[in-house]
């Protein structure tokens, strides 16, 4: 079947070949083929041969659809190939000499029966190379070889023989009147009979080299023994390696298959050339070229590509920075406006205490000229209006008494209008707009979403931010029952947040695997407003507690009972309105300290929130953690150093402050900050807690005046023992009366946690092991079976279980709670009453951060252009634009290269930042708008670099294929690869990504390259380097006509190819990257963090 397959697409287009040059003559006798006044009259000649011609198109139609059906794959149109291949009309030369030479032209043609023969004899091989006809047959056998076997020679059939050239299975007796072959014909070895060569084949007499024996242009040589035979003309046509000889020369053009042109300066001919083919400007084409040097054209894009990326890398980051110069000068206006507005409101408090002191003066020295009888408190009242209510404003006539002044009131005056405008408009930031003895003074509150301009915005921010400078000077009271107090001040506004509350009983942790237990029978509650510190040895579990608070605990067993305001809900319910800063500084490098700030403010705050109030509360993050200096510096990387390490800190707890979130969750905030900027620190966090945030964090030996800015202690022992949990002022008392006294001059927390260590022996016969157990006792909490010893113990000593009523946990609650909790896992559903922007919104935001990325990564960029064009320019000098291969081995080489530098340059869109993905997941952002938001970015990348490697490859090796069809493959291809690497970069390692990159493009460009009827072949169908591979070829084979027919049909035959396939081939390399790109995205959404 596979020899059956070979030679049928071969024998269907021959036959029609000879079929068409003696329409007329299909079954005559051989007195009627030539007729009589054709041999008497050569004038007629040429009529007679125009007639032969002019029957083929009309023959071509009869066997239309069987050329469609066999030759499909490698004939797109069969009128169009067939034109190309033998269109004669323009020049019938070679068939007027072929008349007047041998008389019976179409006594000598081959009918069906023998073009099935030859083509079923070389192609049981698959090629032609150095086929010679030695299967016996009617003609050329054992017994009987002619002279017309020999190749380049023909004969006649007998003259009362009849021919029919439509029989496919039996030939004639072709043994009489043996001739060479006729110019233009060629005439294969084991036949007697001629067949016409197609355009672009030169075909001439061929002449004897007495030096090799051989007959040029041709590679037979002349029989043994037999003198008068001479050299005849072609004697096969097939590849350009198999009878290549056929083939009109690289350098000159055939503009028939007799004449052989030398191409002119200025034009190029390839090989099988009918016509030169003009050179385009700017490309060097010399005298006798082969094709035209485009290196200058390529050289010229990709330096026009460079300029190109360089004005748009250095204009954007010139607009970048511009924008910026604008913003910060705006900015600074605004603060020095809030500022001196500031100091004139505090000039004018000063005047007003001058003016209040001089009337008071002024009162005593009127209240001497009364009567000796009036009190000094009715004189002060009467005088002044000097206080005990606001509305009293001026001074009573002389001589009214007490009672007189309350009864009758006047307006006040002018200068107590002031004060009372100065002390109830203290958030106005416009400073003062108030005229004396104007009676319809009213406050007008600012409305931020009126506020559009970018310096509106920021005079109300920094008019904001001196207003609460003022108010944290005016009160020291910074615990929340102060700011109670303070909210019942008329004059003063706090924001208070949704309060969480987390309580928990019998909380145990214990690892899977192991099952050890990381935490035991922890019970407590964190509250709104106050500010609780983890403390303990290494190895107590402080980091364990926070995760286990925030839900972030994986690869572990919980157990026990967890309250969210007094509900069983899961705390990712309210994820929007919590916040979790880690241990490890999760920071983009690459963007500076505000953009890192105001990315989380946008996405976290609630939508409906006023532009104006999110860029205030940037403004107080950095204000409060002290990043005014360093805001618009980048924050750094590995590579590249940026601001210190501290800064790099609070920049990390920054990010979670700007959500202003309802709990925040701290992991070692002050390590490598200096005592300054832990305070610093501290005092940020101070007031956020007077905002009612539940603040909880792990802490290393604080100093003493951080120790003593947190509200509540929680002090892990060995083995996730709480050892006391409760408020720091109580703490020294606690332990106290356990024995366990701190000595002078030692900070409390570093000798609890000295004494939990083991390093210092507790004093009043309490050892380490008893002190969680005390604290059980101490609160009526259930202790473990397993500890049970140490309660006796306990026991027989005189320091007793003394409740604390105020510290004991409700246990009945907890009851009334087990039901809800037995169903299993809750579903999360938000309860956070914050509507964050959606994905739209999100898909711009970070739409916008990428970009700047992007922007900032110009170097590597660069270098990876730079690597794509050495590829482009080796592959395109050293791979071979061979005709019967079209380029195959040049496109595979390309395949790989490209497959595996876009691959590896893809992998940092989403390797290099994992762990910022996962603090951003976590915190309720979109994971959607962070996918397709890098997606999009890359698409950049996806369109310039095919243009970049075709720059060097396509103008070094000059494929017959159009650079636009070449652009599209490799368009296709790297969007195709780019999913694929977006695959590998989830679900794997950076080192393991980068090997997978490497490796499949190898294996699966191998097994593209497989036989296709083998295994491995039928696998290539599924693989991608073939779906590019296969589009290449065909998109190069569509440019060979005429004398490469036989050649592109074979080569597509062997590949397994089909000219329809082109757009198949790039359909299923943009499903595959679409594919790929849905299994990313999968994978991002549902790997966990390890």
């Amino acid at each position: 079947m596979g020899k059956i397959r070979i030679w049928l697409p071969c024998y269907y287009l021959f036959m029609i070949l000879v079929l068409g040059f003696s329409p007329c003559v299909w079954c005559a006798p051989a007195s009627k083929q030539t007729p009589a006044n054709a041999n008497a009259n050569p004038t007629a000649v040429p009529v007679l041969a125009s007639f032969i011609y002019g029957q083929l198109a009309n023959l071509t139609k009869v066997f239309h659809k069987d050329i469609t059906q066999v030759l499909g794959f490698c004939i797109d149109d069969v009128d169009a190939e067939l034109f190309e291949a033998f269109n004669f009309a323009k020049n019938l030369e070679f068939l007027n000499n072929c008349f007047k030479e041998t008389k019976d032209v179409t006594q000598r043609l081959c009918n069906a029966a023998e073009m099935k023969f030859y083509f079923s004899s070389f192609l049981e091989t698959k090629s032609t190379q150095k086929a010679n006809i030695l299967r016996p047959n009617r003609n050329c056998n054992l017994t009987s070889w002619v002279p017309g076997c020999e190749p380049g020679w023909s004969c006649s059939v007998n003259k009362n023989e009849k021919v029919d050239l439509k029989n496919a299975k039996d030939m004639p007796d072709r043994t009489r009147d043996y001739q060479p072959c006729c110019e233009g014909f060629f005439c294969p070895k084991g036949l007697t009979c001629m067949m016409p060569c197609p355009l672009g084949a030169y075909c001439p007499r061929a002449t004897l080299n007495k030096t090799n024996g051989l007959c040029e242009p041709y590679s037979y040589q002349l029989p043994p023994g037999k003198v008068n035979h001479t050299c005849g003309a072609a004697d096969r046509w097939g590849s350009e390696t198999d009878g290549g000889e056929l083939f009109c020369s690289p350098g000159s053009y055939c503009p028939t298959t007799t004449k052989k042109v030398i191409c002119s300066e200025g034009n190029y001919c390839r090989k099988g050339s009918t016509a030169p083919r003009e050179c385009i400007k700017l490309s060097n084409c010399h005298k006798q070229s082969d094709k035209q040097k485009l290196h200058v054209i390529g050289f010229i894009l990709i330096g026009a590509l460079s300029f190109i990326l360089i004005i748009f890398y250095n204009c954007s980051d010139q607009v970048i920075n511009t924008k910026y110069q604008r913003v910060a000068k705006s900015r600074e206006a605004a603060a020095r406006h809030a500022r001196e507005t500031a100091q004139a409101r505090e000039r004018w408090g000063l005047v007003k205490d001058v003016a209040k002191k001089r009337a008071f003066g002024l009162q005593q020295q009127l209240s001497r000229s009364f009567s000796k009888k009036m009190s000094v408190k009715q004189g002060a009242r009467g005088a002044f209006n000097l206080p005990k209510t606001n509305d009293e404003a001026s001074i009573p006539p002389k001589g009214s008494s007490s009672s007189a002044g309350k009864g009758n009131k006047k307006e006040p005056s002018d200068l107590t209008k002031m004060m009372h405008s100065i002390e109830n408009e203290t958030d106005n930031m416009e400073g003062f707009h108030m005229q004396i003895g104007d009676k319809n003074i009213k406050k007008q509150a600012i409305n931020a979403k009126k506020l559009h301009t970018r310096s509106q915005i920021f005079k109300y921010a920094y008019g904001q931010l001196e207003k609460e400078k003022a108010m944290e000077q005016k009160t020291k009271n910074m615990t929340f029952s102060g700011v109670i107090s303070m909210a019942t001040d008329d004059n003063t506004e706090i924001k208070t947040r949704p309060p969480i509350e987390i309580a928990f009983k019998d909380l145990t942790i214990t690892l899977k695997k192991k099952h050890k237990h990381l935490m035991r029978s922890v019970t407590g509650k964190l509250m709104p407003g106050r500010i609780s510190a983890v403390m303990g040895p290494s190895g107590a579990g402080k980091t364990t507690f926070l995760s286990a608070v925030a839900g972030k605990l994986t690869q572990c067993t919980l157990s026990g009972m967890v309250l969210i305001n007094g509900r069983a809900e899961s705390i990712h319910s309210y994820k929007r309105i919590t916040g979790f800063v880690a241990q490890d500084d999760i920071v983009h490098g690459n963007l500076t300290v505000e953009e890192n700030l105001r990315f989380n403010a946008r996405c976290r705050l609630a939508a409906d929130l006023p532009k104006a109030d999110k860029v205030l509360v940037v403004e107080r993050v950095i204000e409060s953690l002290g990043l005014q200096a360093v805001r618009d510096s980048l924050v750094g990387t590995v590579e590249k150093r940026g601001i210190s390490g501290g800064q790099r800190k609070r920049v990390n707890v920054g990010m979670e402050m700007v959500m202003e979130p309802s709990l925040l969750i701290l992991d070692e905030p002050t390590s490598g900050l200096d005592s300054s900027s832990s305070n610093l620190l501290l005092k940020a966090l101070r007031r956020e807690a007077l905002e009612g945030v539940n603040i909880c964090m792990v802490l290393h030996q604080p100093s003493y005046t951080l120790y003593k800015m947190f509200d509540d202690l929680v002090l892990l022992a060995k083995g996730g023992l709480v050892a006391y949990h409760g408020p720091v002022k109580k703490a020294e008392e606690y332990f106290a009366n356990l024995g366990i006294a701190v000595p002078d001059r030692v900070n409390p927390p570093d000798h609890f946690i000295d004494v939990l260590e083991g390093m210092v022996k507790p004093g009043g016969g309490v050892t380490v092991e008893q002190l969680p157990v005390r604290w059980m006792l101490h609160n009526g909490y259930p202790v473990p079976p397993d500890m049970m010893q140490l309660c006796d113990q306990i026991a027989m000593s005189s320091k007793g279980v003394a409740a604390a009523p105020d510290q004991s946990f409700p246990v009945d609650a907890w009851h009334e709670k087990r039901d809800s909790l037995s169903h299993g896992l809750l579903k999360s559903h938000d309860l956070s009453n914050r509507n964050t922007p959606g994905i739209n919104r999100q898909y711009r935001y970070y739409l916008g951060r990428v970009g700047k990325q992007r922007l900032r990564e110009a170097q590597i960029q660069a270098a990876d252009y730079l690597i794509l064009l050495v590829a482009g320019a080796c592959l395109g000098i050293l791979s071979s634009q061979k005709g019967d291969t079209f380029g195959y081995s040049g496109y595979t080489y390309s395949i790989i290269a490209v497959s595996l530098l876009c691959k590896i340059a893809a992998l940092r869109s989403f390797s290099l930042d994992k762990l910022e993905y996962w603090r951003e997941r976590e915190s309720g952002m979109s994971s959607l708008a962070y996918f397709l938001s890098k997606d999009t970015i890359d698409h950049f990348n996806t369109v310039i670099k095919p243009l970049v490697y075709l720059s060097m490859f396509y103008f070094l090796n000059s494929p017959r294929s159009s650079f636009g069809t070449n652009y599209l493959v490799f368009l296709c291809l790297v969007y195709c690869v780019t999913g694929i690497a977006y695959v590998f970069a989830i679900c794997f390692a950076p080192g393991q990504a980068q090997l997978w990159c490497v490796l499949v493009p190898v294996v699966l460009t191998l097994i593209a390259n497989q036989e296709p009827d083998s295994t491995a072949g039928k696998l290539a169908k599924f693989c991608y380097p073939r779906w590019a591979l296969e589009a290449f070829v065909v998109a190069s084979a569509q440019r060979y006509s005429g004398v490469w027919l036989i050649a592109r049909c074979g080569k597509l035959l062997e590949l397994g190819f089909d000219v329809h396939s082109w757009n198949t081939s790039l359909i299923l390399l943009i499903l595959t990257g679409v594919v790929s790109r849905l299994i990313a995205y999968v994978c991002l959404v549902c790997l966990k963090k390890k």
